[in-house]
C-alpha cells in the first residue's frame, strides 16, 4: 500500500474513531522487543536533563513605540523545548524568535510550553496553557511532536486526532500554526535492523498523517523526517547531541533553519513572488495526502492548503522552499514582552 494511502487511512480513523494501522507481524515482535531494549539501554547516555530557558524578548531593537511585539509559542516534546544543548540561544525557539525578528524588523516575544517526553495527548494542556490569557493570543505556534508517540507504540490515529484537536484549537483562537511533523528516528545509531526499518517506517507513516490533519484544520507542516535523515545519519557525531538522541545545537540549526520560511509565510513576511509555486524547484498543487506523502520523504518540505476539494478530495500547495542560516541568539535580559 502506497505512504499516500495509509497516511489517509490513519488521518480518515483519527477524524472518524478508527483503530490503528499494526506495523509488524507476530514473528518478529520477540526480536524487536530485545532490540528495543538495547537501543533504550544506549540511547539517552549522557542526556542533559535541563532544557534551557529560551523565553524572553528577541529583537529588542526593532521596539516601536505602540506597536506590540510578535508572539511565538512553542509547544511538543523535547525537541521542540530544545533538550541537549547548554544555552537558550541554541534551542529551537529562540533562533525562530530571533530569525522573525530579524525578518519583520519587530521584535518576538517567545514563549515555550513544550515539555520534554510529551506525547500528543499533552498537547491539549498545552494549548490551554498558550491560550490562558485571551488578551495574548500567540501570532504564531509552532509545534514538534510525534517521536515519543512512535517509540511508545502510540496507536497513530490517536496521535493524529490529538494533534489535528491542538491545531483546530489553535487556529480557531487566531493562531498561525506551524508544525514539524515527526522525524526519522530510523537514523538513531543504537538502532538496528529491522527495527531500525520499522522506525522509519512508521515514523514517515505518521508524518504523512499529521500533515493531512494538520492541513485540514488550517495549519501548515514542514517536514523534519530528512533532517534526521542523510544529514543526521552523515555526520551524526556533529548533528546528535551526546545522549545520541537529541539533536546537538548544529542540528536544532539545521531543524530551525527548515521550518523559519514557513512560518515567515504563515506571518505574511515572505515575498509575494515566493508564494507561487516553482516548478523548478518540483512545487505544485497536488492532492493533500500525495503531497503528505511527498513532504514525508524530503526534508523542509512544506505542505499548505490550497483548494478545498477537488477531483479526488482537498488539495494543498507543496513547496520546497530556500532555507536561510540563523545567527545564535540570546534573550533580551528582560523577558517582559506585550
Amino acid at each position: 500500500m502506497s505512504r499516500a494511502r495509509v497516511a489517509r487511512r490513519i488521518a480518515a480513523g483519527a477524524a472518524y474513531g478508527g483503530g490503528g494501522i499494526g506495523l509488524a507481524g507476530a514473528a518478529t515482535v520477540g526480536l524487536l522487543v530485545a532490540q528495543a531494549q538495547l537501543a533504550r539501554r544506549r540511547v539517552g547516555n549522557g542526556a542533559t536533563p535541563h532544557v534551557p530557558n529560551a523565553d524572553g524578548l528577541y529583537g529588542a531593537a526593532h521596539t516601536v513605540p505602540g506597536e506590540p511585539a510578535l508572539r511565538l509559542t512553542m509547544l511538543g516534546d523535547s525537541t521542540a523545548a530544545g533538550q541537549g544543548v547548554h544555552r537558550a540561544g541554541q534551542t529551537p525557539g529562540a533562533l525562530l524568535a530571533s530569525g522573525v525578528a530579524a525578518l519583520a524588523e519587530r521584535p518576538v516575544g517567545l514563549s515555550t510550553v513544550a515539555a520534554p517526553g510529551a506525547r500528543s495527548d499533552d498537547l491539549d494542556r498545552q494549548v490551554t496553557l498558550a491560550l490562558a490569557d485571551p488578551s495574548r493570543v500567540p501570532d504564531i505556534c509552532v509545534i514538534m511532536v510525534g517521536a515519543n508517540d512512535v517509540t511508545h507504540r502510540m496507536p497513530p490515529t490517536r496521535s493524529v486526532r490529538h494533534l489535528a484537536a491542538a491545531v483546530r484549537r489553535l487556529r480557531t483562537a487566531g493562531a498561525e500554526v506551524v508544525v514539524g511533523t515527526c522525524p526519522d528516528l530510523g537514523t538513531i545509531e543504537p538502532v538496528q535492523q529491522p527495527l531500525r526499518w520499522l522506525a522509519r517506517r512508521a515514523s514517515r507513516q505518521l508524518a504523512a498523517a499529521q500533515t493531512i490533519g494538520v492541513v485540514e484544520q488550517g495549519g501548515r507542516t514542514v517536514s523534519l523526517g530528512d533532517l534526521l535523515g542523510p544529514e543526521f545519519a552523515a555526520n551524526p557525531r556533529e548533528l546528535f547531541g551526546p545522549d545520541n538522541y537529541h539533536p546537538s545545537a548544529e542540528g536544532y540549526a539545521t531543524a530551525a533553519m527548515a521550518v523559519l520560511p514557513t512560518v515567515c509565510a504563515a506571518l505574511g513576511l515572505w515575498p509575494a513572488e515566493e508564494e507561487r509555486p516553482d516548478a523548478a524547484r518540483r512545487e505544485g498543487f497536488l492532492p493533500v495526502a500525495r503531497a503528505a506523502a511527498e513532504a514525508a520523504s524530503e526534508a523542509g518540505t512544506e505542505v499548505t492548503a490550497a483548494m478545498p476539494t477537488g477531483p479526488r478530495g482537498p488539495w494543498a500547495l507543496l513547496k520546497r522552499r530556500r532555507r536561510r542560516r540563523l545567527p545564535e541568539a540570546e534573550p533580551e535580559p528582560s523577558t517582559q514582552h506585550s
